[in-house]
């Protein structure tokens, strides 16, 4: 079926793609700072018969994404997963908390999708990149995180119109909030439990990853 690579594979839609796709018989590559949890999900899959290997990978260092592809002979499809969230009001925001989204959601994005681009050439690949419904409209109390959302949706357009004659694809993925470690250490979301499964999201995304523009969950 061919290679997918997945960032922040290690929980959340991360992990439920990484099964998804592994399901279906493609070789993963799980990536991601948490050693630990990727060794889970790797072992999760490989006891069901797939096939997965952890590469750790610090998105937001280009040295870490240039050392991370050099153990990937080709890529079939980037699954631009990783991403966090820090919510509240305008006035509450830290100088590194600015700093940390946009160099986890954009910086990593952006770095990761540029030194991919020649083995996805060579492997007519295609590149989806995970940007929730954050990157569709603004939110109260989500100002920096939508910015940095309605970045990757900028990003993902344009590769649209500049890879328009050549060999490889970009779908943008919105979908809305989702039962996940997300919420963790948040009060933004009070029951997160009423939200829908990453399991649900991933096979949705799965069934229509099709090399269309883009995905709506």
């Amino acid at each position: 079926m061919g290679t997918v690579i997945i960032t922040g594979a290690g929980s959340g839609l991360g992990k439920a793609l990484a099964k998804q796709y592994a399901s279906a018989g493609y070789k993963i590559y799980l990536t991601g700072r948490g050693e630990e949890k990727l060794r889970l999900t790797q072992l999760e899959i490989n006891e069901q018969g797939g096939d997965a290997e952890t590469i750790l990978c610090d998105i937001t260092e280009h040295a870490s994404v240039i050392e991370m592809l050099k153990q990937v002979n080709e890529v079939d499809v980037l699954i631009n997963n990783a991403g966090l969230g820090i919510f509240g009001p305008l006035s509450d925001y830290r100088e590194e908390d600015i700093n940390v989204m946009l160099d986890t959601n954009v910086k990593g994005t952006i770095l990761l999708t540029q030194e991919a681009q020649q083995k996805l050439e060579a492997s007519g690949g295609r590149v989806l990149n995970i940007i929730s419904t954050a990157g569709l409209k603004g939110k109260t109390n989500e100002t920096v995180y939508c910015a940095t959302k309605f970045a990757v949706r900028g990003f993902t357009e344009s590769l649209h119109k500049e890879w328009e004659d050549t060999s490889i694809d970009a779908t943008a993925v919105y979908m809305g909030g989702m039962n996940t470690p997300f919420w963790d250490n948040s009060d933004h979301i009070s029951n997160p439990e009423n939200l829908k499964t990453p399991e649900e999201v991933a096979k949705t995304i799965f069934e229509q990853d099709d090399r269309r523009p883009e995905i709506r969950i």
